[in-house]
């Protein structure tokens, strides 16, 4: 739902309103938005005209649907090009998918949860949730995990208060207190695992991607079935992930990549 009262003002309205049509995955009605809308009918119905006339969101006469524009496609793709890791590690994911043969996630956190911002499927795909464009949470999935533990301690605590601990598997974290020890543990080996945290039937092994300074840029996974791999099998493909990371972050190096901020602040009002 749309927080109504949320101080940044029109923008922010409609910010909320775009973001609740494009999670619909396909075109919405009316009143579809409305039915768990914070925003009464009129309100809402002037910002959504307005999100289309500003070319943000499409509005078909025939089914009277709501989609995602194509003016908000440009500038997703042109974010995709100049904010992503993915263009950067492109290369780099396909040798590491070729050499493996199983799936591979690139990922980058958003607001404390993961984005998937590439993926490559495995030889014999199997059947997930995560797909380039989705978000996922990041305390139950390897990539997820494997950004929250290289955070510096201040980032990792505000990013920790943004999770919505939800038990999706009898191995999920459930608390805060429990995440903060996981990620300990996660930041002595280095790497992180999802064992049927997030999906049954899912496991991966995932390492950072970090800057020379430490920063984490990122996140890189393999994940597999337990038909085809358990946590000792994919722990002995580390080598070749590990050769991956490597590469992207040198690659990123002389990328201009932006410096995300540790903690949500507000953005200074030019002069």
């Amino acid at each position: 739902m749309e927080n109504a009262g949320h101080s940044d003002g029109t923008v922010g309205k409609a910010l909320a309103v775009l973001d609740r049509v494009a999670a619909f995955d396909r075109p919405v009605r009316f009143s579809e938005v409305m039915a768990d809308s914070a925003y009464p009918k009129a309100t809402l119905y002037r910002l959504l005209r307005t999100l289309v006339h500003q070319g943000m969101l499409a509005f078909d006469d025939e089914s009277q649907t709501y989609a995602p524009g194509l003016r908000l496609v440009r500038l997703a793709h042109a974010a995709w090009q100049r904010m992503s890791l993915a263009p950067v590690a492109r290369r780099h994911i396909d040798a590491l998918s070729a050499a493996v043969g199983e799936t591979v996630h690139l990922g980058q956190l958003d607001t404390g949860q993961v984005l998937y911002v590439d993926k490559r499927n495995a030889r014999v795909p199997v059947e997930m949730f995560a797909e380039a464009g989705k978000i996922g949470p990041a305390y139950c999935t390897g990539v997820g995990k494997a950004m929250l533990a290289f955070q510096s301690d201040s980032a990792r605590e505000w990013l920790i208060a943004q999770q919505s601990f939800h038990a999706f598997q009898p191995n999920t974290l459930t608390s805060a207190e429990a995440l903060r020890a996981e990620l300990g543990a996660i930041r002595e080996r280095g790497h992180a695992y999802d064992n049927e945290e997030h999906e049954r039937g899912i496991l991966c092994i995932a390492l950072p991607v970090l800057s020379r300074s430490g920063r984490v840029l990122g996140g890189l996974s393999v994940t597999s079935t337990p038909a085809r791999h358990d946590l000792d099998t994919l722990r002995a493909l580390l080598p070749q992930i590990e050769t991956a990371v490597r590469r992207i972050a040198q690659d990123a190096e002389t990328w201009r990549f932006p410096e995300p901020p540790e903690e949500k602040r507000d953005a200074p009002c030019p002069d």
